[in-house]
């Protein structure tokens, strides 16, 4: 078996692809760029393997909007969304002490990737996800009690990537799917 060099660039993973070929759809669907353009650079973001190769088939496109991120944030007390909301890219949720419940059932979300970051110190947080939601928990710190997420038996592909990470001091994180 041939090992990659120790100097080797690392590779890039699928939810990075897909945020590409999101920005490259955006750019064509506002006419920054034509349509043999977007064939080219899409060919270009299919292809790529590393950081770099992905970077150039982006240059020159305008940066991403920034209201792609957004911070709730709170000293104390509960910090609740719910219903129709509109859910950021990268979504940043700090609390001291207090509850945390994001129910992203019925939100709205444009994202094929979306990140909460999560900075609590006590209390507990719950967020429920898209039943065709796949959720990655793997950059999240826990540090008094555990998480609870059940990876549910039955998913059905197409949904959003729901990506969880930050910090969590004395409280438990309760992670379900919804039920419709």
């Amino acid at each position: 078996m041939t090992s990659l060099p120790k100097d080797s660039p690392p590779l890039i993973g699928e939810d990075d692809r897909d945020a590409a070929v999101e920005r490259l759809q955006g750019a064509y669907a506002e006419g920054l760029i034509s349509h043999e353009e977007l064939d080219e650079r899409l060919h270009r973001v299919l292809t790529a393997k590393t950081h770099s190769e992905l970077a150039s088939a982006l240059a020159s496109l305008p940066e991403e909007q920034p209201g792609s991120t957004s911070t709730i944030a709170a000293a104390g007390g509960r910090i609740q969304r719910r219903g129709a909301w509109r859910v950021p890219r990268f979504l940043k949720v700090g609390s001291a002490y207090g509850r945390v419940r994001l129910d992203l059932s019925r939100a709205i979300i444009e994202h094929p990737v979306v990140d909460i970051e999560l900075q609590l110190g006590t209390g507990g947080a719950r967020i429920t996800v898209p039943r065709d939601a796949v959720v990655d928990v793997e950059g999240l710190s826990t540090g008094w009690k555990d998480l609870r997420y059940r990876v549910p038996r039955r998913s059905r592909p197409g949904g959003p990537t729901i990506r969880i990470s930050g910090t969590m001091g004395f409280g438990r994180l309760r992670i379900r799917h919804a039920l419709r």
